[in-house]
């Protein structure tokens, strides 16, 4: 078992550097970048210098002048010519210089058990154990076990009245969705198929990521690999969550959002899965998940949130066919039955609106529909399914793109792609082409950007680190499949970003470098606003800079003009800039395993 990282700290962070570059390491066959605010016009003297003094390697900056993500103006520092190794080198412009830095390839070992970790400490129904958490600062009794519970009732935010339903569902377990204590399918579904694609992917590698014994989980010694494990917790929670048969419940079809005047007409939804299982009403912060005084409540199903589903379960079906082929079975038949249900309700969508949790409502389900049907004919090979993807137009124009838990298409593509199938090889090529084709366009926006990162939004929306590290992954997949070292070095840019090489001179994760994230918008680790609590464990990762939203909470209404990388703080009053979410965890966890094992 791999030891966890060094504790984060709620303390002040250190004083920002001048030069800014990834704070825990660069590799020694990666790019080299680091950036300099500096007005200067023309180029700068820049030297590097060991831990003993000594310059190694020097050169000019790169003008790259005024930089509207950041609001500075920018010198690159390119010292990717370098290919010495060690530890304690400086940057040096004149009289500024950098932090010291390592050079040296395993950097991101640590922080992909650190980034696993999270989903361990983030379990509903279980106790949290200080030898598994990383001490006893982060132990907890479980957080809603025997989570038995019944329907959503009364009358919500537009008015409409909920009947409720008659019967109780046993949903315990899964994954706590971010800073609050919901557990939703469709974020977990986003999720949970990050960390299935990973170890799917990882089979590939030399050393397949989270060998079993590798990660700090209960199950590290069964025999399986730990990622399975961690991912199994949340299959288990999201196949509890598809009705049984027999099912009849109140819903409201062909509505894409909340409304009034709404009829619930009882419908039978046998084979969807229940949207989310939440508290009535918001918690205070903090609020430890295991003191939760609210009662929990289940929502009616959504077509989005069976779909969800119906794509994970058809992943599990193929990985789990010989570790465990009575849960490969279990699956198979709750995938089938969930895109049987999906087809014969495609437009029920989540609007009961009431307060105490996120909606995750998506007005658009065509893309939903690709991805299952692309996972589930990769596992079956079926013609039902090969049918609903040529009927696609994600699947006969292939566009590629950054996907999140609304936009899914791109994972059907990814899966059809890339994974063996009966799919034809002229199809999977031309699929693969579009993944290229978006990474092509990041790798554009990265020419643009002053920090050099492969991301040019015309906004920071919330959660935009996780949207950069998702385009990470394409950029992964695009080197696989081109062997071109150009999307590895952009796949690194983004990184640097998320570990320092950004205008605030701070890393967006916890514990890991000189001046991490500290305080985020969780109930739990909240040592800031609650000295008993602990702050966040090692591996965390903020959702980043919002300049589209961020007036949503008292900090960001607080803020003055910022321009967009700089509209973040790091305070756990922040949520709309620093909570923290399973879906922005599992791709950094995708992202270090892929920087880790090609690094």
């Amino acid at each position: 078992m791999v030891a966890l990282a060094t504790p984060a700290s709620s303390a002040a962070p250190a004083p920002s550097a001048p030069i800014r570059l990834n704070q825990i390491g660069l590799l020694p066959d990666g790019p080299k970048r680091a950036l300099l605010p500096d007005a200067a016009t023309a180029p700068l003297r820049w030297t590097l210098a060991d831990a003993r003094g000594a310059t190694v390697a020097s050169g000019e900056t790169i003008v790259i002048g005024d930089d509207a993500a950041s609001g500075e103006h920018l010198h690159l520092i390119d010292f990717g010519g370098f290919t010495g190794r060690g530890e304690g080198f400086r940057l040096h412009v004149g009289a500024r210089e950098s932090r010291p830095f390592a050079v040296q390839p395993g950097l991101y070992a640590p922080l992909k058990h650190a980034a696993l970790n999270y989903f361990y400490q983030s379990r509903a129904g279980t106790p949290i154990e200080a030898r598994y958490a990383g001490g006893d600062r982060w132990a907890r009794p479980a957080g809603h076990p025997h989570e038995i519970v019944t329907c959503v009732a009364g009358t919500d935010e537009q008015g409409n009245r909920w009947p409720g339903c008659a019967n109780s569902y046993d949903v315990t377990g899964g994954w706590y969705d971010a800073g609050d204590h919901g557990k939703y399918v469709v974020n977990g579904g986003i999720a949970l198929w990050t960390l299935l694609d990973l170890y799917e992917r990882g089979q590939r590698w030399k050393a397949p990521p989270f060998a079993d014994g590798s990660a700090a989980l209960p199950e590290a010694g069964n025999g399986t690999s730990d990622l399975l494990d961690e991912a199994r917790w949340e299959m288990n929670f999201l196949l509890a969550m598809q009705a049984p048969a027999g099912t009849t419940m109140a819903v409201v079809p062909d509505v894409a959002r909340a409304a009034k005047g709404l009829a619930p007409v009882p419908t039978d939804v046998s084979g969807m899965a229940f949207h989310k299982v939440a508290d009535e009403h918001w918690t205070a912060l903090p609020m430890p998940p295991q003191d939760d005084p609210e009662r929990r409540v289940l929502f009616p199903p959504s077509t989005a949130a069976t779909l969800n589903l119906a794509a994970t379960a058809a992943q599990c079906a193929r990985i789990w066919r010989t570790i465990d082929p009575a849960f490969s079975a279990r699956c198979l038949d709750a995938a089938q039955r969930a895109f049987a249900a999906a087809e014969a309700h495609p437009d029920i969508y989540p609007v009961a609106d009431f307060t105490g949790s996120g909606g995750y409502g998506d007005g658009a389900l065509a893309d939903e529909f690709y991805w299952a049907a692309a996972e589930l004919f990769v596992t079956t090979g079926a013609p039902h399914y090969r049918a609903a993807i040529e009927a696609s137009p994600f699947f006969r124009g292939p566009q590629a793109g950054e996907f999140g838990w609304p936009t899914t298409a791109t994972l059907g593509t990814i899966a059809l792609a890339t994974l063996p199938s009966a799919l034809p090889a002229a199809d999977r090529v031309r699929l693969g082409k579009a993944i290229v084709a978006a990474a092509d366009g990041f790798l554009s926006d990265e020419a643009r950007v002053g920090y050099r990162i492969p991301y040019d939004p015309p906004a920071y929306p919330w959660g935009s680190n996780s949207n950069l590290l998702n385009r990470a992954i394409l950029l992964a997949l695009a080197g696989d499949i081109t062997g071109k070292p150009a999307y590895r070095d952009g796949v690194i840019d983004a990184m640097d970003y998320i570990l320092g090489r950004n205008p605030l001179d701070r890393s967006f994760v916890s514990g890991f470098g000189a001046r991490p994230m500290t305080q985020p918008h969780h109930r739990f680790w909240a040592h800031a606003a609650d000295a008993a609590l602990p702050p966040p464990p090692p591996g965390v990762l903020s959702g980043g800079p919002n300049s589209s939203s961020r007036r949503a909470d008292e900090i960001g209404a607080a803020m003055g003009p910022c321009a967009p990388q700089r509209c973040w703080a790091d305070d756990w009053r922040a949520f709309s800039m620093n909570e923290v979410a399973i879906n922005w965890n599992a791709p950094l966890v995708w992202v270090a395993a892929w920087l880790d094992a090609h690094g």
